[in-house]
């Protein structure tokens, strides 16, 4: 008896060490062997039953297996158990007062008390009530007794433990004394489905077609990363849980998958890549890295290589000075309604015959071009004298030239600074119309006026 107390402490002291899962619908046939104690009822009421048959020495043992039982879950945590055992009783009502052997059959319903208490690991309490056919060796007396009690299973892993029962056989007739029996022995639970042998039963088992680890319920996390496969986006590529899965080799917040410059720690923004300058083109598309430019130029700044303000993108003129309002180019010297203004003032400018002096009227129209040559201070003439060909070439020639220095002094007497002015006579060698008719000749007769710069 005290070593079956020590054993029973031992057990106890186990519960701290180890945490299993008790009996359930996972593994839910459970086998055992063992041995069992008896010990007769020594007095008629239960006090006395209490204080003689605990306390007794008498008890009885059978130095051998004397227990088996097989049990099936079945719901709530309600089993039911098949037992059988047999011993030798020596000890009946005083010590070495008998010699018989004892064997008993039954059935009984056994609650898990973790059903009620929360889950207690390994440490599995249950009580149970039901019946035996018990058979005594002594005057072939046999009867059916009720069975009931209470006991605990150890489980040391997820199918093996062991067994502590307490339980007290109360009989219906006088054939069978009653007796307390108590019972130590080995269980094995079995038979949970696990499909892809990962551990975890098919019922817990959120991937039970592919083996998985616990903490995932049986899912798989092939990479090792913490992400399951099933949440990785990156399953085959260890990675971080703040990227669902996938690494982010720059730490720059965009996963590798998704960023254009894995290397390179850039902005959600650019997809990873960096825009050191800041103009929008990310630097590895960026022709100037560290200058700011729009994209339409690789991001590099327009050039400007005439200096006047007008990029040469819009520069018509991109080697010329030029205002913006003219698209970079240099502004004309001279508009053309004032070359036209000119021109149809030159053909008013009459002379004399055969002389180099004015008609009258003539002042009025030289005036209107002195005005126009002061407003456009930055344009050059030239004076160009021209005759017919009547009479001699060389008279000709002489008579052009006076006349084209003739308007030229009266533009400087009037304000025009000689600078800007050239006259020189062509006599009858540039003739504009036919010398044979009247009207021919009084044309080629003329005076022109041109820009030179």
């Amino acid at each position: 008896m005290k070593q079956l107390k020590l054993a029973v402490i031992a057990l106890f002291a186990l519960v701290t060490v180890v945490n299993v899962s008790a009996q359930d619908e996972n593994n839910p046939w459970v086998i055992g062997f063992g041995i069992n104690a008896i010990d007769m009822y020594n007095g008629n009421d239960f006090a006395s039953q209490i204080r003689d048959g605990l306390g007794s020495k008498d008890w009885n043992i059978l130095p051998s297996i004397s227990r088996i039982s097989a049990e099936k879950y079945i719901d709530k945590g309600f089993t039911v158990q098949l037992a059988g055992t047999v011993n030798k009783i020596k000890h009946h009502i005083a010590l070495n007062d008998s010699d018989y052997i004892i064997w008993s059959i039954g059935a009984v319903a056994k609650y898990d008390l973790n059903n009620l208490f929360g889950d207690t690991g390994m440490f599995d309490p249950y009580i149970f009530a039901g019946g035996d056919y018990v058979a005594s060796g002594k005057s072939d007396q046999s009867e059916l007794m009720g069975h009931g009690g209470v006991g605990f299973n150890l489980w040391l892993n997820d199918n093996f433990g062991l067994n502590f029962q307490h339980g007290s056989k109360l009989g219906f007739g006088e054939k069978v004394r009653s007796h307390y029996q108590n019972s130590l022995g080995l269980v094995f639970k079995f038979g949970g489905k696990d499909s892809d042998g990962d551990g975890v039963y098919d019922k817990d088992d959120a991937c039970p077609e592919v083996a998985g680890l616990k903490e995932f319920n049986g899912c798989p996390d092939a990479d090792g990363d913490g992400v399951k496969d099933s949440d990785d986006a990156c399953p085959n590529v260890a990675g971080l849980a703040a990227m669902n899965g996938c690494p982010d080799a720059d730490g720059d917040g965009v996963a590798d998958k998704d960023d254009m410059c894995p290397n390179s720690k850039g902005t959600k923004a650019n997809n990873g890549c960096p825009d050191t300058d800041g103009d929008g083109v990310v630097d590895k598309d960026d022709k100037c890295a560290t200058v700011a430019g729009p994209s339409a130029n690789g991001g590099c700044p327009w050039p400007d290589t005439d200096g006047d303000g007008v990029l040469d993108k819009d520069d018509n003129c991109k080697n010329e000075v030029g205002p913006a309002s003219n698209n970079g180019c240099p502004e004309p010297v001279i508009k053309d309604d004032a070359i036209k203004a000119i021109n149809m003032s030159a053909k008013t400018i009459l002379f004399n015959s055969g002389r180099s002096s004015f008609k009258p009227g003539v002042t009025a129209r030289l005036d209107a071009i002195v005005a126009i040559m002061k407003t456009n201070a930055r344009a050059t003439f030239a004076i160009e004298g021209h005759t017919d060909s009547a009479g001699r070439a060389a008279s000709n020639l002489k008579l052009s030239n006076s006349r084209a220095n003739a308007v030229m002094k009266y533009f400087v007497s009037n304000g025009v600074d000689a600078s800007r002015l050239s006259a020189r006579g062509y006599g009858e060698d540039n003739p504009i119309d036919s010398n044979k008719t009247r009207a021919g000749r009084a044309n080629n007769r003329r005076v022109e006026i041109k820009v030179t710069n």
